[in-house]
């Protein structure tokens, strides 16, 4: 299968690092764009990246909002014979689902389907699921069969599988999620994939990392059971988390030019593959796109393109130490909207370090001991 790959040191099959490369495509709303539609698609469907953290979804239905500007995604298989998903490895969630037959939703008709019918190893559940969307749902049913993530093939794992859909999926590219957060986040108490690959001792250690490349569409990856030191260079800092549900740790200040301009006194912070944006407080992020010199338009914070090279780095203090996104990496170009920022406004305190965050720094989700390791991307 051409998406895995691993990677092996000459010393002993233990060093091998379980690799699932991601690739970078157009996103939902780049598509959205070059159809003309996405001014009417954002009224229809707003972007509430909060949605999948409300406490209210917590424990039971799993909560998760429509990013149109998702754009990675990997592929595994369920079943036996193997059937391929696309899927956001998501940190921000905890359950694996993917779109079934018996989904007649719009949403479903341009998304690879699982076919329980085909698969000699699926063993049928009889629960259900319902994933709580911030403009919709999705509604199915749990089974179990074998799932086959960077070569490793993960017995018995519980999974959902979609009967209905909300209509912004059939804009997404990916066919489903694959939850990395903690198991008591899961809906319907299901156990989480990779806590499944710790149980049965698939992996070296009881980590795993996410490079995102910035510029070209491949070289992203999620690592298994290691950490890959060719996608970072400099130290590892070791943040500990400060919420064992989501990957959430302690924001100290955020400064631009030396002055903190939020998070004054700390703020909390959850690390997120699965939010494209930095999200934060709207005081706090109509602050930081003041500093940097952008406006707000149509929901967007506008920069002019030609001032870039000229912007100012937004620093986040964590743990002791200086995280610093230097303009080039946080305003996104788009051919039919010019220039916005990778901030966005999100809900009254909690904070989303998502992949304009994580393209800089090298993440490691250390369930061992309870940490986020960051290092400097390259």
């Amino acid at each position: 299968m051409k998406w895995v790959f691993v990677a092996c040191a000459m010393v002993a099959l233990s060093e091998c690092l379980i690799q699932v490369p991601l690739e970078k495509t157009k996103t939902a709303r780049e598509n959205l764009e070059e159809q003309g539609l996405w001014e009417q698609y954002r009224l229809k469907y707003p972007y509430n990246p909060m949605a999948k953290f409300d406490e209210r979804f917590a424990v039971g239905d799993e909560a998760m909002t429509n990013d149109a500007d998702l754009a990675y995604y990997g592929v595994i298989s369920i079943g036996s014979p193997p059937q391929s998903f696309k899927v956001v490895f998501d940190t921000g969630s905890s359950n694996l689902w993917v779109p079934s037959v018996y989904c007649s939703s719009p949403a479903c008709n341009n998304h690879d389907k699982f076919n329980p019918g085909t698969s000699s190893s699926y063993k049928h559940n009889g629960g259900s699921l319902k994933i709580q969307y911030g403009t919709g749902s999705m509604t199915g049913f749990l089974g179990y069969d074998t799932v086959t993530v960077g070569g490793l093939a993960v017995q018995n794992q519980i999974f959902g599988m979609s009967e209905t859909e909300a209509p912004f999926m059939q804009y997404m590219r990916a066919d489903g999620i694959l939850g990395l957060a903690y198991p008591r986040l899961s809906a319907s108490g299901a156990t989480p994939v990779f806590d499944n690959m710790m149980n049965e001792g698939l992996v070296n250690q009881d980590l795993f990392s996410v490079y995102l490349s910035s510029d070209t569409q491949q070289g992203s990856v999620v690592t298994f059971g290691g950490v890959d030191s060719n996608h970072y260079d400099g130290p590892i800092s070791w943040i500990p988390l400060s919420n064992e549900l989501y990957w959430q740790i302690t924001v100290d200040s955020v400064t631009v030019n030396g002055q903190v301009v939020a998070c004054n006194g700390g703020c909390q912070a959850i690390v997120d593959t699965g939010t494209s944006l930095i999200v934060g407080p709207q005081s706090s992020i109509s602050n930081i796109n003041t500093m940097i010199g952008a406006s707000s338009q149509n929901g967007d914070y506008m920069v002019n393109c030609n001032n870039i090279a000229q912007m100012p780095d937004v620093t986040f203090h964590i743990h002791g130490q200086e995280f610093t996104i230097p303009g080039s990496a946080y305003v996104r170009q788009s051919q039919y909207y010019g220039c916005r920022t990778g901030f966005g406004n999100g809900g009254d305190s909690l904070w989303i370090l998502g992949d304009v965050f994580i393209r800089q720094y090298y993440s490691i989700f250390n369930r061992a001991q309870n940490m986020v390791g960051l290092a400097k991307a390259i």
